[in-house]
């Protein structure tokens, strides 16, 4: 019986890939068989290690650095890629940023505009470069990391909650058009997950959010990786404009 999960042959591209999330969705792609390309902003040393890693572990996966809000960028990154591992089949939109917590009184232009930049402008300019190809070949799966709080809200992240929204809305609109044509657009957005952006609340912010999920702790980066190997695989074939959600119960609150 053929594996769904299995990825031999494919080829995906992580943004954000050497930290977090991201990090996961690059050894879980790997791990199943897929080539894999990630990019990250101003974490060499990281990227090094873990592309060492997972290539002495017998995987095709390679690393550069790109600034997913910058259209020149992007257009490098898509280069890169066709060189490294060929025609990208899977584009994992990981790449992102908090917000901080602060009032939204607080929130000035520059703020707003990284935040959105990253978050926002990134996984369209990402997107934007590979769905083309993807569309032409007649086979694609895009997949955006979004956020709980799109649909919650948080005091203090405006900038942030806007961003992911977004995302969410980006994603059900470019899955329209995708469909058609093989191209999946889908978007996972998980709750507090133990990563660096997390673990910059104070420790009584992160003990009392704890105690306040059903599962009384928050998620780990695994534990969110594999609805990404879901959705880019054969078993998420019938998956068109979801956002899929592993939170601990925590958007119930």
């Amino acid at each position: 019986m053929t594996d769904p999960f299995d990825l031999t042959g494919r080829t995906a591209l992580v943004t954000g890939g050497s930290r977090g999330i991201g990090r996961a969705i690059v050894e879980i792609l790997a791990r199943h068989g897929a080539a894999v390309a990630f990019c990250h902003l101003d974490d060499d040393d990281a990227a090094v290690t873990f592309t060492s890693e997972l290539t002495g572990a017998g995987h095709e996966v390679a690393s550069r650095s790109c600034d997913v809000s910058s259209a020149a960028d992007v257009d490098g990154l898509a280069a890169w890629a066709a060189d490294t591992v060929g025609h990208v089949d899977i584009v994992v939109n990981s790449a992102g940023v908090g917000g901080g917590d602060r009032p939204f009184e607080d929130v000035d232009v520059a703020e707003w505009d990284r935040v959105v930049g990253i978050n926002l402008r990134g996984t369209y300019l990402v997107a934007h470069a590979f769905y083309e190809p993807m569309r032409r070949k007649g086979w694609g799966r895009i997949i955006n990391i979004a956020s709980q709080l799109a649909y919650k809200g948080a005091t203090g992240l405006a900038h942030y909650c806007a961003s992911k929204a977004g995302v969410v809305g980006f994603t059900r609109a470019l899955a329209l058009e995708g469909a058609p044509h093989g191209v999946l657009v889908n978007a996972i957005a998980p709750g507090p997950v133990d990563t660096a952006l997390l673990r910059g609340h104070s420790e009584s912010w992160l003990a009392d959010k704890r105690a306040s999920l059903p599962l009384g702790r928050v998620g780990e980066v695994e534990e969110i990786a594999p609805t990404a190997l879901l959705l880019a695989s054969a078993a998420g074939n019938y998956y068109v404009g979801q956002t899929l959600s592993p939170n601990g119960g925590d958007v119930l609150l």
